[in-house]
């Protein structure tokens, strides 16, 4: 019996490691969770729970400035509360990757995730930071490289954002 291929987190957690990623910050979302459990579990990288996505932006600059690579892992309704950060990144040229979980889009039952995100891609680009989107779970792993590639070794902010189609439908759950 053969082992199951790996999933679209295991193969970006993977893609991390190769381009040097040693430091994670994140703010808590279903759709990232077993990447962030990767992460949290990988003795190479030290991951970080936020309180507000904006830090997750300054302290990528640290880990820039230390000599660390990092990757930023929020929602897309987060990306709001980036926006007077990511003047850094553009402002002194640092790199950015961010993998960002959409909301608002296929399927979404709650009408407060809709404006941030139909907004996301435009207030991201509108800030310096290249987009790059992924609509299927096989296309996860090697736009993410894409990214870090371009990030690290261009010195650009790029996020790559995982649409809602692709994670699944959330749901309320009632207890």
């Amino acid at each position: 019996m053969q082992d199951p291929p790996p999933s679209w987190p295991a193969k970006v957690h993977a893609v991390l490691g190769r381009a040097g990623i040693r430091q994670a910050f994140y703010v808590p979302d279903a759709g990232l969770s077993r990447l962030i459990e990767l992460l949290r579990a990988d003795p190479a990288v030290a991951a970080t729970v936020l309180t507000t996505e904006q830090e997750g932006v300054a302290m990528a600059a640290g880990a820039w400035l230390g000599g660390q690579r990092a990757v930023l892992l929020m929602q897309s309704s987060g990306v709001g509360n980036c926006v007077n950060m990511l003047s850094l990144m553009a402002s002194c040229r640092f790199p950015l990757l961010a993998v960002v979980t959409m909301r608002g889009e296929w399927a979404e039952f709650n009408p407060w995730q809709v404006p941030m995100g139909a907004g996301t891609p435009a207030v991201l680009t509108a800030m310096g930071v290249t987009v790059l989107r992924v609509d299927e779970a096989a296309n996860a792993a090697p736009t993410v490289e894409a990214a870090a590639v371009a990030a690290f070794d261009g010195d650009q902010a790029v996020a790559v954002l995982l649409s809602q189609r692709m994670l699944g439908r959330k749901q309320w759950v009632t207890k």
